[in-house]
This record gives structure tokens, sequence and C-alpha cells, in this order.
């Protein structure tokens, strides 16, 4: 692990320079031994990694940041670059190592690690690799902070967390998956984009699988309060159902048409991470559409599944689930979506 120079002295027995320029004063007790030091650990320093580590940074989310990678020119780089920004940034001891030690004690464990596919390579063929990846991260990371959160952000991300819970043996409640946090936040967008609001005023969430199959809640949408569907109604203002189709198309191939445009996706889902960082460690009891365990919600039964719902985030993880009225088409197509995730964890054995 990097020592930084300001917590070292100059040679053995030399002046200690933190003594040097601070004398303690009359009648101080001394300093307290346990900490209450936040800190947070990102496996994986990829641009999905390091854009999350350094949304963090800056928003001064953690006392203390681990980085942990198999790459150790490209972590310690990493890390050397961050560390350098520390006249501008909030104070955070940044460190890092291609062992899992680094990460002991950690309140939060951020997942971006996993394999890419290879040209030609099958979907499924890629998720084993990815579960033979997570066999050898999961374990290590759960035994050295057995207290802590897993946020689970590799892809698939849905099977990814699931197959994350059963490794760790962790309650369910701290193993969540960054989900459709991103997805929803591409929905509001669109949605405020196509009325001219901002969209921080747009009320809109997007369940289920974070794919192809996720489901768009069209009946829950409200801007500045107003629900949307039943504002239209109201005022006989006519609508095709085919717009509100097009915008969740838009949603599912944002990232695809970013990852076309600059060949990875970084920065939103940076923010994204950071953002359920902040609700979780500041406990904050807010809302946010991510991978839980789903199983008695919503009617989906049967073997356990993670997927996004409503959920409500705080310091011990999961607090709640949001109990909202879906329509019956909205229900069906979560239940469906559940399914297709299913139907992956069955082909991968697990």
């Amino acid at each position: 692990m990097h020592k930084s120079a300001s917590s070292s002295a100059f040679g053995p027995g030399g002046l200690d320079i933190a003594q040097s320029f601070f004398k303690p004063i009359h009648g101080a007790s001394p300093p307290p031994t346990t900490s209450r030091n936040t800190k947070i650990s990102v496996i994986g320093v990829g641009n999905v990694g390091m854009a999350i580590a350094q949304t963090i940074l800056t928003q001064h989310l953690a006392d203390e940041i681990a980085l942990v990678d198999v790459n150790a020119d490209k972590l310690r780089g990493e890390m050397l670059d961050l560390q350098h920004a520390a006249a501008f940034l909030p104070r955070t001891t940044i460190s890092s190592s291609v062992d899992y030690s680094v990460t002991g004690d950690s309140d939060l464990v951020i997942v971006t690690a996993g394999a890419r596919q290879i040209p030609g390579e099958s979907r499924l063929n890629l998720l084993q690799r990815n579960l033979a990846l997570f066999s050898k991260i999961i374990p290590p990371l759960s035994a050295r902070s057995p207290d802590a959160i897993l946020l689970i952000v590799s892809n698939p991300v849905d099977v990814l967390t699931y197959v994350a819970w059963k490794l760790s043996g962790f309650p369910a409640n701290r193993v969540i998956g960054s989900g459709t946090n991103l997805d929803s936040s591409r929905f509001r967008f669109l949605i405020a984009d196509h009325l001219n609001v901002n969209a921080q005023d747009v009320q809109a969430y997007i369940m289920g699988e974070h794919g192809d199959s996720s489901v768009a809640l069209w009946s829950s949408i409200s801007v500045g309060g107003v629900p949307i569907l039943s504002f239209l109604e109201r005022q006989q203002i006519a609508y095709e159902k085919q717009t509100l189709e097009n915008i969740h198309k838009e949603v599912i191939q944002g990232a695809y048409e970013v990852i076309g445009l600059k060949g990875y996706t970084s920065w939103a889902i940076g923010y994204s991470v950071a953002n359920l960082a902040r609700s979780i460690l500041r406990d904050q009891h807010r809302v946010h559409p991510v991978s839980v365990l789903a199983k008695g919600l919503y009617g989906i039964d049967g073997d356990d599944v993670f997927l996004s719902l409503p959920t409500q985030l705080g310091r011990s993880g999961v607090l709640g689930v949001t109990n909202l009225n879906l329509s019956d088409e909205e229900s069906q197509r979560l239940q469906k979506s559940a399914l297709t995730i299913l139907e992956v964890q069955r082909q991968l054995g697990i």
C-alpha cells in the first residue's frame, strides 16, 4: 500500500514533521482510540470504477477510499493521479493494492470488476466467466468487511447481485445492485426534455431488469406532484401510447448509444452510484430503483431473484420496498422481467 510522504519522518529517529508544526495544548485529552471514519472500497479501476471513485471523492462521501485491481501499474497510477489532486479536494485518504486486505473494515464495497465480452462470445459464456470472477472476489471482500454493504455495479447486474448475495452469506438487505437507478435518471431526463421542465421535478421509475425487459412505470409518473397520465385525461389532451413506448426504447438504447460513440459509459454511472452511496452512508432514507431480493413482492414468487424495485436506502442498506400501485399491464411486465432473469440464473446452474 502506498504511504504518502506527509505521514512519514525524515529518516530513522529524525524530525517528526507533524509534532514540529503543531504543539499540543495544556490539559488536552489523548486522541480517541476508535475511529468513526467512513471507508469505501472500489473494486476495479476501469472507466466505471474510476468515475465512481472520482465522484465519491469530489462529493466527500468518505474519509477513506481503497482501490483494488489486478493491474498493479494502472492501479498505482490511478491512485497517484487522485492523490495529486489533494490540494483541490476534501481531505480523504486514498490507498490501493492488488490484495483485498486494503479493503478491511469498509462500510461500503462497490464492485465494478467484470470480464469483457470477447468478439463472437456468447452472453452465457461471458456470464460463466463473470461467475468465476465473482467466486474469487466476493468471499475475501465479505470476510474482511463482515459488516459492510455490498453494492454491485458489474453487468449483468441483477444476476451478479444474486451471485454476490449467495457468495457473501450477507443478509439480503446488505447486498444491493445499482440496477435501474441510472435507467430511471435517463427516463426522467427524457420526460423532462419532452415537457421542457427540470428533471429534478420529474418522479419516474424504471423497474425490473437492468436490460431489455425493463418496465417503465407510466402510471406513477408525476411532474411537480401532478400525475401526468391522469392530468392528460382530465384535460382531454390526446397522447399516443407509441410515444411513451418510444421514450422507454430511448432509455434502453441510451447506454448502447454512448458506448457506440465513446466506447464506454462512465460519468452517468459514476454520479448514479455516488448518489446511492450518499443515501446509504448518510442514512438519508431516500427511495431509489435498485436491484434487491424481490421474492414475495409485486407477485414475484418462487425462486430467489434480484431485480430493481423502488427501494428505501439507509445506513443498514435496504430499509424497505415501496408498495406502488401498478397497473395490470405493469405487473405482468414486471413478473415477465423476473422470469427473464431467472432463466439466465438457471442456465448458469446457480
